[in-house]
C-alpha cells in the first residue's frame, strides 16, 4: 500500500496549542493635591493593553487611568484626580501541546473583566488614597502544529457530481438589452452601401 492510499495522512497546521486565564486584583494608591475628606466616586477608563509569550507563560501589559472623586476642605469642595497605572500579568498556561513544529507563535488575549473598581478609601495617614482595582484575561496560544486526520475519498464524491438548480429568480436581475439589435446593425450596414 502506496503512503497516498492509506486511511490516514499528516497535516501540518495552524492551531491553539495553549490556553490560560487569569483573575488579579491590585491595589494603587492616588495621591491627590488635596487631603481627602471623603471619596465620592471611582472608576476605571482607557484601558490598553498587549500580550506576548515569554517562556512558558504568556505576559498580558497594559494600562488604564484611575480616576477619584474626592471632597476636601470639610466636605465644602470636590476635585477629580486621575492617574495613569501600568500593570504586567503572568498568565500560566494550562492547556500546552508539547508538539509545537516551531518557537514562532500567536497570542491572543482577551478580556474576560475589564479594570473595575471594587473599593476606594481614604489611607491611614489621611494623605493618599488607595483603590483596588479587578481585572481578568483569557489567552490562547496559536502555533503550527502536526495534526493525523482520516482520509475519506467518498465523503467528497458525493459533491462532485452535485447539479445546482437554477430558478427564473437567478435570471431577473440579467438585462437582456445589453447587446444592440440586430435590426438597428443591419441598418447601419445599408447606409455604407
Amino acid at each position: 500500500m502506496s503512503f497516498f492510499e492509506q486511511d490516514y495522512r499528516e497535516i501540518i497546521t495552524k492551531a491553539v496549542i495553549g490556553k490560560g486565564k487569569k483573575f488579579t486584583e491590585s491595589t494603587h494608591t492616588i495621591s491627590p493635591s488635596h487631603r481627602p475628606t471623603s471619596i465620592l466616586g471611582c472608576w476605571v477608563i482607557n484601558h490598553i493593553y498587549n500580550a506576548k509569550k515569554k517562556g512558558d507563560d504568556v505576559e498580558v501589559y497594559g494600562s488604564y487611568d484611575i480616576n477619584v472623586w474626592y471632597s476636601y476642605n470639610d466636605n465644602t469642595k470636590t476635585e477629580v484626580v486621575t492617574e495613569r497605572v501600568s500593570y504586567c500579568d503572568h498568565v500560566r498556561l494550562h492547556i500546552k501541546d508539547e508538539h509545537c513544529l516551531h518557537d514562532d507563535f500567536e497570542v491572543i488575549a482577551k478580556v474576560v473583566q475589564q479594570p473595575n473598581c471594587l473599593e476606594a478609601n481614604i489611607s491611614s495617614n489621611g494623605q493618599k488614597i488607595t483603590v483596588e482595582v479587578e481585572r481578568e484575561f483569557t489567552v490562547d496560544v496559536i502555533g503550527e502544529t502536526k495534526l493525523c486526520v482520516k482520509v475519506d475519498p467518498k465523503r467528497c464524491d458525493k459533491y462532485d457530481d452535485y447539479e445546482y438548480d437554477l430558478s427564473s429568480d437567478d435570471f431577473s436581475a440579467i438585462d437582456t438589452d445589453f447587446l444592440p439589435s440586430s435590426s438597428s446593425s443591419s441598418s447601419s450596414d445599408d447606409d455604407h452601401d
